[in-house]
């Protein structure tokens, strides 16, 4: 990566618990869920496991059929529920900002619903170039590729696919579900503990 030019330097984010820790949002919006529907969910286990798209956590508690009509309600509920109680983790905004102040773009790719993301960002403050959601996985690279990404920065194994499926530079940080040996084995080029590393390592990474 030597002598890379800041002017196209473009860092994508992951969303949940990388920029944010969205568990006491995500647990109201599935706890309204549930009340409504009378439908048992085990709230603590989901926010346990988040990253991967909603569609594959619903399947868990609702049937089949009721998948696509249960995500279009969570969807709904989650602005008046989930937003207020999300914070941002320690370091997020310091993370992006730091991308932006070596001319940089700062993009996030989420699987989160795109409008739901946006009102996270907007209600902490986080000023992102680019917001893309709805991918997942492999799918990030769709957008990573799309903008240029040399790097992308996530909390699960699904975020490091996606970096390595878009060639960029993969780095972990352990605040989501996955451990730094579970980073590391799927792929990951760095692991970070927490974005509040973040800053220094990529003044590194440019300055090299």
């Amino acid at each position: 990566m030597g002598g890379m030019p800041t002017h196209t330097l473009t860092v994508g984010f992951d969303l949940d618990m990388t920029l944010i820790d969205s568990r006491p949002g995500i647990k109201a919006a599935y706890r309204t869920l549930a009340a409504e529907t009378g439908v048992y969910i085990d709230t603590d286990l989901v926010v346990s496991r988040l990253g991967p798209p909603l569609e594959d956590e619903m399947e868990n508690w609702f049937p089949a059929d009721a998948v696509a009509g249960a995500c279009d309600r969570y969807r709904a509920i989650y602005p008046d529920t989930a937003i207020t109680p999300t914070t941002a983790l320690p370091g997020a905004r310091e993370a992006v900002e730091a991308v932006q102040a070596l001319g940089g773009r700062a993009m996030v790719v989420t699987a989160k619903f795109e409008p739901n993301a946006k009102l996270h960002l907007a209600h902490l403050g986080i000023e992102a170039d680019v917001l893309i959601g709805g991918l997942w996985a492999e799918g990030k690279a769709e957008a990573l590729l799309e903008h240029g990404a040399r790097v992308y920065v996530g909390d699960h194994t699904g975020d490091v696919r996606g970096a390595r499926a878009a060639k960029a530079l993969s780095v972990g940080v352990t605040t989501g579900p996955c451990d730094e040996e579970e980073l590391r084995a799927a792929g990951a080029d760095v692991i970070l503990a927490d974005l509040t590393e973040f800053p220094a390592w990529l003044r590194t990474l440019v300055a090299a």
